[in-house]
């Protein structure tokens, strides 16, 4: 998957950090899926409270005999008549005293049950409550209480004159413990009959609980600490062996490690599969340096078995009476040598034995040019800067002479040039800088179909193999084999659409 270039930019590149990062978003969304699910549900439940303590003052009330006369005596006065003068049942009366309804909430209004009135109008104001109607409604249905009419809205507190006196009078009792102004009062008004009095009640809505977001909030840092610390260890564990593994890799890459560095292997670490990585790691590495340590005992053996029997025959060949003959002979072992050289050059070019030295990279180009306009050589020196870099001086040398002699031998002169070039940093990364190493020739060029091949091994751009006309087919692989030695390429390209030379780019990182 591609992430967005802004994304992109922001995204970490370490497996551990994106690991850790990954849990931490996910984390998130799901505390806030849950906060907002306990949310949620403190406020059903509060719904619920109300809505059960509304429909248990109609209840209680609509099952008591009630007489609403304007201006006569009201249920809730002490000395009141109740239903058919009688005063009305203790038990029905004060909530507290219906023991199978358990204990009664702390927001539970201690008042009156309901107050029956002749009629009922809403105020300016007030807003209807349609889910606490609906909820209300079917508790009545459940307890047979018959509704002709029923309505539920919402007031502000500061609006119900009934509901400030029942609130100054529980202040006055419970002096110095003041009840908390409620955050909304909901009026609920009751006709059983058609035409019949009113059974009206006021249920202060307390203010939701600051604790419940505290709570919240304090849960989800306790299971960032718990859940990332140990994803912290988990990762760690894990990203630990993998970059000495990488680093591993990286120096066996860029070195060619020799068979003393085994003993430098990194140990297993890690969870079970990390461990048998390395193992396997370890293994695969002992194994690759077992084999390049054959191959260099394989190429001494031959380098030695060959060039004695050259050495022999440039000395029997001096015998040779005709100098005609004995020229083309000794050009011919010369051949010969100069191929095996090549050959063993490329073959050891992954394994150096040289060490790597701080250069400066203009004066080393300069000596190979010298060396060339010595021989008398079209050769020359263009546009150039120094530039410091560490490499093998032996071997870029060599790069270098395979390159300028192709340029001579086939495009009739050579222009060398040396200059620094810096690529911008994409991303997040860091700006790339190169040394770059330029020769042009004005010779006709290779074909752009055939570019690539000619870095293949034993890959002649003149078709037959007369050695007057090129060597064995190797120098531009070996430059090539060099050039990625240190880190860098080796590219050739014409100028042009026509015969207008070929420019070979040899580019060094510079640290």
């Amino acid at each position: 998957m591609t992430l967005p270039r802004g994304l992109a930019r922001l995204w970490p590149r370490r497996l551990g950090t994106q690991m850790m990062l990954v849990m931490a978003l996910a984390l998130l969304m799901a505390q806030a899926v849950s906060a907002l699910l306990l949310w949620r549900a403190e406020m059903e439940r509060q719904h619920d409270i109300t809505s059960h303590q509304i429909a248990f003052r109609l209840v209680a009330s609509a099952h008591l005999p009630m007489r609403a006369e304007p201006g006569g005596p009201q249920p809730d006065h002490p000395d009141a008549g109740w239903g058919h003068g009688g005063p009305p049942p203790p038990s029905l009366l004060h909530p507290g005293a219906l023991p199978m309804l358990g204990p009664v909430p702390e927001n539970f209004d201690h008042g009156p049950l309901a107050r029956p009135q002749a009629a009922f109008a809403p105020i300016p104001g007030d807003i209807e409550v349609p889910s606490a109607e609906k909820a209300i409604r079917a508790i009545l249905a459940e307890q047979a209480v018959p509704v002709a009419a029923f309505h539920i809205y919402r007031r502000d507190p500061a609006h119900d004159p009934d509901f400030q006196r029942r609130l100054a009078t529980r202040n006055a009792i419970y002096h110095g413990h003041p009840f908390p102004r409620p955050d909304h009062v909901l009026v609920a008004a009751l006709q059983v009959a058609p035409n019949g009095p009113w059974l009206v009640t006021h249920v202060g809505v307390p203010p939701n609980d600051p604790r419940l977001l505290a709570t919240l909030i304090g849960q989800t840092l306790l299971i960032y600490v718990v859940l990332v610390a140990a994803m912290a260890l988990i990762v760690r564990r894990i990203s630990r062996p993998l970059a000495a593994l990488t680093g591993r890799v990286n120096r066996f890459g860029a070195q060619g490690f020799a068979a003393r560095d085994v003993v430098g292997q990194i140990q297993p670490a890690g969870p079970q599969d990390l461990r048998l990585l390395i193992e396997a790691h370890n293994a695969m590495e002992r194994r690759i340096i077992a084999l390049l340590d054959e191959k260099d005992v394989m190429l001494g053996a031959i380098g030695h078995d060959l060039k004695t029997p050259l050495t022999t025959l440039r000395v029997r060949i001096e015998s040779v009476e005709d100098a005609d003959e004995r020229r083309r002979m000794a050009h011919t072992i010369d051949d010969i040598a100069r191929s095996l050289d090549d050959m063993l050059s490329l073959a050891r070019v992954g394994r150096p034995s040289d060490p790597i030295e701080v250069t400066e990279l203009l004066s080393l180009v300069s000596s190979v040019v010298e060396e060339f306009e010595d021989l008398g050589a079209p050769v020359e020196m263009g546009d150039s800067g120094r530039v410091a870099l560490p490499l093998r001086p032996t071997w870029l040398r060599r790069a270098l002479r395979n390159l300028i002699g192709n340029a001579v031998r086939y495009g009739d002169s050579a222009r060398v040039s040396v200059t620094r070039e810096e690529i911008p940093a994409t991303g997040r990364g860091v700006p790339q800088r190169w040394a770059v190493i330029r020769i042009d020739d004005v010779g006709p060029g290779i074909a752009a179909g055939d570019i690539d091949r000619m870095m293949e091994p034993f890959t002649r751009g003149e078709p037959s193999r007369n050695s007057e006309t090129g060597g064995a087919g190797l120098g531009l692989t070996l430059a090539r084999a060099i050039a990625e030695q240190h880190g860098g390429t080796l590219v050739l390209a014409n100028r042009g659409d026509g015969p207008s030379g070929l420019t070979a780019t040899l580019r060094l990182p510079i640290p």
